[in-house]
């Protein structure tokens, strides 16, 4: 009897999209599979904004448990949701190529304002959960007032479009994987060396048991890209860090043709210290997670 491969998912839009590309690209191998949808803590708990939530893993938890449990086989996570450190038993075994790192200030038409920074109206309210989102957005335009904002990718924009929010942040990748018409909302794209994305950002990650070395030489064909250089400087900072992956912590690296590593980086140690930023280009990536590292707590 064939195995069939049963992939681990949230059930959001965007989840269930990452879940069938995935499916997709194993299905053109031969394979059999099925997605089963799992509920996370970070699904069920909408009233309260990411650094009001306790604990790690709002979104990965759940789906860990049910590997171990076998209960699916492999699972889906954006890359930006997931911690440094990986349950015993479990491993990271594939990365998909990486969709646009920017967020975005997406602004109603009734808010916009051209004379103002970012086309923002002065005293807007503007909807975000990320408290990495909100320390960079204050650091910009002082004067908005933060409101969290949670839901999926279709509802947050919604939301905007009901007015509940002058503008919201979103990352670009998602509106873009879901082919989003924001044709009716003013889009501003957020540089990443200004605006810098989370670790990860924009690119989702495949997680399996590290003794399903079958599945794991599968994903090998998959995704054999070599951007793990790249996050995984982003997380080694983050790691360095320490406190998971909900900090007021943005890093973004990027590689040139040369082989030269470029990292831009904020950090918002407390409510007392400014946003600190730091810029890093070394043409080897030794002991690089470290004085960006340096750098953001000094």
């Amino acid at each position: 009897m064939r195995r069939v491969i049963v992939i681990g998912s949230r059930g959001s839009d965007l989840a269930m999209w990452q879940s069938r590309q995935l499916e997709q690209k194993l299905k053109d191998l031969g394979l059999i599979t099925e997605i089963k949808v799992i509920k996370t803590k970070g699904d069920k708990v909408q009233n309260l904004g990411f650094d009001k939530m306790e604990g790690k893993g709002f979104f990965t938890k759940e789906i860990e448990e049910s590997l171990l449990s076998r209960s699916c086989d492999i699972a889906v996570h954006s890359l930006k949701d997931v911690g440094t450190d990986q349950p015993d038993g479990l491993v990271l075994c594939g990365l998909s190529e990486r969709e646009d790192p920017r967020d975005i200030l997406i602004i109603h038409p009734d808010a916009v304002d051209k004379d103002m920074t970012l086309q923002l109206k002065n005293n807007a309210v503007v909807g975000t959960s990320s408290i990495r989102r909100k320390v960079q957005i204050k650091a910009l335009l002082d004067h908005v007032t933060l409101q969290d904002l949670r839901g999926n990718v279709p509802t947050r924009i919604n939301k905007l479009r009901e007015g509940q929010y002058d503008a919201i942040i979103l990352a670009y990748a998602g509106v873009k994987r879901l082919s989003l018409d924001l044709s009716d909302l003013t889009v501003i794209p957020m540089h990443p060396h200004e605006f810098v994305p989370a670790p990860g950002q924009g690119v989702v990650t495949y997680q399996c048991r590290e003794s399903d070395i079958e599945l794991r030489r599968i994903m090998k064909k998959i995704y054999a890209g070599d951007l793990h250089f790249q996050t995984n400087i982003e997380r080694g900072v983050m790691q360095k860090i320490g406190g998971g992956c909900h900090l007021p912590l943005g890093v973004y690296c990027e590689k040139d043709a040369l082989g030269n590593f470029h990292v831009h980086a904020c950090y918002k140690i407390d409510d007392e210290t400014e946003l600190k930023r730091t810029f890093v280009s070394q043409s080897t990536s030794v002991g690089l997670i470290d004085r960006v590292a340096h750098d953001l707590l000094t």
